[in-house]
């Protein structure tokens, strides 16, 4: 088939079908959930009775659309703030986006091998493996970039994601794929005719186990962990979030300091008329400067002393290496601040966003130096210990760490017993980023059973139980402050131990399974 003939054909419109249907189902998109557990049908339907190059284009067709479709804020990203115009971030997206739809384009070749090889019994279980497998490696290779996986778009019932606290989001993807693989499977035995009712039980009976066992330990992991946070010996602490909606285009001013420190102390104030919070949440580079040398750190010293609580909030910060040759290294970082005027500890962002708090290979890409925020050229950090303040021991995450699922394990292996999401989504407007942020940021607490407290500079902010529920959240791009009572938690999941590898080895499978039908097929 000739690359218009593909385009003409039904097999690129059912893949373009696919990536319009993940769009009605995604948060931002949609929010139509139900329509996930049948949006991938199209795409693997698609993959019968089509040649390899054929298969190739459907995948990357579905994730061109996709992609372009899930990262369209990237335009604004770079035009508004990096500075470029837009004929430029047009084109930036839609490399971003070709890229991406690249392990679309890996799964679908390999899914057509594997449909055409394997009996159905066997398809609808290496199918699930190859697609969390591919998605694990989109996650890991290049520095990774592991942008709402299919299991995030559940993430508002969270009855359903429970067993993440077992094998990740990954698992929820998992199941999520194993769905619709079954359903078209079904619908392929239908539209042949050839099948006996015996080859529908080997594919349908044990699906439906899988998927009745998760959904009774989903359903009973859900009720006791609501009956642990109600406990009253569970341990916790009030915390407040302060969301200072301060304007991205000024922040970094140094006219705007004073009036972005005095918002957020005023509304920090407000939050102990009504309450006594021992901890307050700042987002991430709330302070516009750098602590070590400002003259505003004495306001923040002065109402922490006064309320007597622990401020944490996201700073830029900078250690000089040697004053003579001028090194001086800058992290983005967040800062427990005690009511002492010491600081209880600090945390520097151990993952960096490429092109945006550092460059790449940046003596051989100068000319992209530009995209790099003004506060500075950031350095890695690395998790040590969490950041502790009375009981509670915070393991932060600052910005899109949130969505690496290993930093979190990292700070529950360190001992932290809350996490912390400290970030400035402004850069994305009224897009549907911050509602991907948040997602993701939702089985951050599942999979770890640890509460998770969201302090975002325009939103969204959150509250969120161990179990996933979003106690509490703000409105996009408006002031917001609240107050909750955040349970503290122990429990090591058995996700955390060893429920990690659930993903490699998903892609062992997958990609077993896949090479071993391409070779099959070639013998053949």
């Amino acid at each position: 088939m000739t690359v218009v003939a593909f385009f003409r054909s039904s097999s690129f419109f059912l893949s373009v079908l696919t990536s319009l249907l993940l769009w009605v189902s995604f948060p931002g998109g949609g929010e139509i959930w139900p329509i996930l557990l049948v949006a991938l049908i199209p795409l693997l339907y698609s993959l019968f009775g089509v040649n390899t190059r054929s298969a190739i284009f459907c995948g990357l067709s579905c994730g061109l659309v996709h992609f372009t479709l899930l990262l369209y804020w990237i335009v604004t990203v770079l035009s508004k703030y990096g500075g470029l115009h837009w004929f430029l971030a047009v084109p930036a997206l839609l490399l971003l986006a070709l890229y991406m739809s690249l392990y679309f384009a890996l799964f679908a070749l390999l899914a057509r091998f594997i449909l055409l090889v394997f009996p159905a019994a066997v398809s609808v279980w290496l199918l699930p493996a190859l697609w969390v497998g591919v998605d694990w490696l989109r996650a890991v290779l290049f520095t990774g970039f592991p942008w709402m996986d299919l299991g995030y778009g559940l993430f508002e019932v969270p009855v359903l994601v429970q067993i993440a606290d077992l094998v990740g989001h990954y698992g929820v993807t998992f199941l999520v794929v194993l769905v619709n693989t079954c359903l078209m499977l079904i619908l392929r035995l239908i539209v042949t005719r050839k099948t006996s009712v015996v080859t529908y039980a080997f594919v349908l009976v044990p699906v439906l186990c899988l998927l009745g066992g998760a959904g009774a330990y989903s359903t009973n992991r859900f009720a006791e962990e609501q009956q642990t946070s109600a406990a009253p010996d569970t341990p916790r602490i009030t915390v407040g979030i302060v969301q200072g909606n301060v304007d991205q285009s000024v922040k970094w001013s140094p006219a705007q300091q004073q009036d972005t420190v005095e918002n957020y102390l005023r509304q920090t104030q407000a939050l102990f008329v009504s309450s006594h919070p021992s901890l307050v949440v700042w987002p991430e580079t709330a302070l516009p400067f750098y602590p070590p040398s400002s003259e505003y750190m004495q306001l923040l010293r002065d109402m922490v002393a006064g309320n007597s609580f622990a401020l944490l909030t996201g700073a830029p910060w900078y250690e000089i290496i040697d004053r003579k040759e001028k090194k001086v290294n800058f992290f983005n970082s967040a800062l427990l601040l005690q009511p002492d005027g010491q600081y209880g500890g600090k945390y520097y962002k151990t993952h960096l966003v490429p092109f945006g708090e550092y460059v790449p290979l940046k003596k051989f890409l100068p000319f992209l130096a530009p995209l790099v925020e003004a506060v500075g050229d950031f350095r890695v950090g690395r998790i040590e210990h969490p950041l502790t303040w009375q009981q509670a021991r915070a393991g932060v995450l600052i910005c899109f760490e949130s969505v690496f699922p290993d930093l979190s394990r990292q700070w529950v292996l360190a001992g932290a017993n809350m996490l912390v999401n400290l970030t400035n989504d402004a850069w994305y407007g009224k897009s549907s980023a911050p509602h991907h942020s948040l997602a993701m940021a939702v089985l951050r607490a599942v999979e770890t059973r640890r509460s998770l407290v969201r302090s975002a500079n325009t939103g969204i902010s959150a509250f969120v139980s161990p179990a996933g529920t979003i106690l509490r959240q703000s409105e996009l791009f408006v002031p917001w402050a609240a107050t909750s009572e955040v349970t503290l938690s122990q429990e090591l999941t058995i996700w955390a131990r060893y429920g990690y590898l659930f993903a490699p080895f998903c892609l062992l499978a997958g990609l077993l399974g896949g090479l071993i039908a391409a070779a099959k097929r070639r013998w053949a």
